[in-house]
């Protein structure tokens, strides 16, 4: 071409197709035509004009046909869509799309200071799950969402608080909601979960407590009540007999009445909202002097506590709630690291006291043999 870039173009039923793109290289363009021989040899080739839809608009459908998707997910995709998504890639065509796009418009958000690295990961996981719709539809020939590892979210290891410091917290935030701190460290419930607790799943007799249902809480503030996030969360949790007395004077003072009463509600019973929450947990946090912890890292440091005792992995993953392994394991991989560092600091106790030993054992002798006759 007279840009000196290289046009691909092959025929299908007489019709001749151009490439979606220019090539730098004539190698590269050849590579397009083999792919494309290749598509056909294997009848996968796809017609282009199949993807002639806009990423916005196929999205758009996308979600309406998933009319089960969690009401807290299916909001979350909307304002990546919108925020990240649609602003770059949304007006262009399905067959259009091309891995060095995707590679471009992800490296673009990575590095900019926002979004965080783990919106930038579930971006990246929500346009591989669309375009590999996309793929199943016939609508394009291969998805190309090709970055390896970019699904992955690495997000900075949560804090985890001591016992006296979960405490401390409780104490800050004040009788009423006292409870509901030591409940979601020392059982590991997610807030939806606890905000959604009724006092006929609660044994205190037992010392057992069923979670069959959450509230999400949106962001303008509407609560939606459903089920646990995935099949392993409906379960039931053993209480520790430490945190009972607590547990029974909120029931006896704060609670909601009657057996479907809420146990952690506001002042009128209803449904316990993150607004006036989150400002009393603020202030106990800073009185506490752990300003920046989150709620969510009672759950963390429970989970961190219940490893620690050796609990299995099944074990872990039935008190959790989770329905993969893989969180279990990282909780008992810190407890492993942590057992190391265990070990190695009572090495060095020990080797300090077999030196202090050594050293007597040599200063006797030498007393013995200097003593007279």
């Amino acid at each position: 071409m007279p840009s000196g870039r290289w046009q691909a173009r092959y025929r299908v039923d007489e019709i001749w197709r151009a490439a979606p793109t220019t090539y730098r290289t004539k190698g590269d363009a050849d590579a397009f035509l083999a792919a494309t021989r290749a598509d056909f040899e294997r009848g996968t080739w796809v017609p282009p004009e199949r993807g002639n839809i806009g990423l916005r608009t196929y999205a758009r459908q996308w979600l309406d046909d998933k009319p089960n998707l969690r009401p807290r997910s299916r909001e979350q995709h909307e304002i990546n869509l919108r925020l990240h998504i649609n602003p770059v890639l949304g007006d262009t065509d399905l067959s259009k799309i091309t891995p060095g796009m995707v590679r471009t418009w992800r490296a673009t958000m990575l590095g900019a200071k926002k979004p965080g690295s783990a919106t930038v990961a579930k971006c990246y996981r929500l346009l591989h799950a669309i375009l590999a719709t996309a793929v199943e539809d016939e609508l394009i020939p291969r998805n190309p969402c090709v970055v390896k590892g970019a699904s992955t979210e690495r997000t900075p290891e949560r804090p985890v608080a001591t016992i006296e410091q979960v405490y401390a917290i409780a104490d800050a935030i004040g009788p009423s909601t006292r409870a509901l701190v030591l409940s979601a460290t020392f059982t590991s419930l997610r807030i939806g979960e606890l905000r959604a607790l009724r006092r006929d799943r609660l044994d205190v007799l037992h010392r057992t407590v069923q979670v069959v249902e959450q509230y999400q809480e949106l962001s303008d503030r509407t609560l939606v009540l459903g089920p646990p996030k995935t099949d392993a969360g409906v379960r039931t949790v053993a209480i520790p007999q430490a945190i009972i007395p607590d547990v029974e004077a909120h029931l006896s003072t704060y609670s909601a009445p009657g057996p479907e009463g809420l146990v952690f509600c506001g002042t009128l019973g209803q449904p316990l909202h993150g607004k006036t929450f989150y400002r009393n947990w603020n202030k106990a946090t800073a009185a506490a002097g752990m300003p920046g912890f989150h709620f969510h890292d009672l759950r963390h440091t429970g989970n961190t506590l219940a490893a620690a005792t050796g609990a299995s992995t099944k074990e872990l993953m039935n008190r959790m709630g989770q329905a993969s392994p893989r969180v279990a394991l990282i909780y008992q991989h810190a407890t492993r690291e942590r057992d190391v560092a265990i070990a190695s600091a009572l090495s060095r106790q020990i080797a300090k006291g077999a030196s202090r030993s050594s050293r007597r054992k040599r200063t006797a002798v030498i007393s013995e043999v200097a003593a007279p006759a």
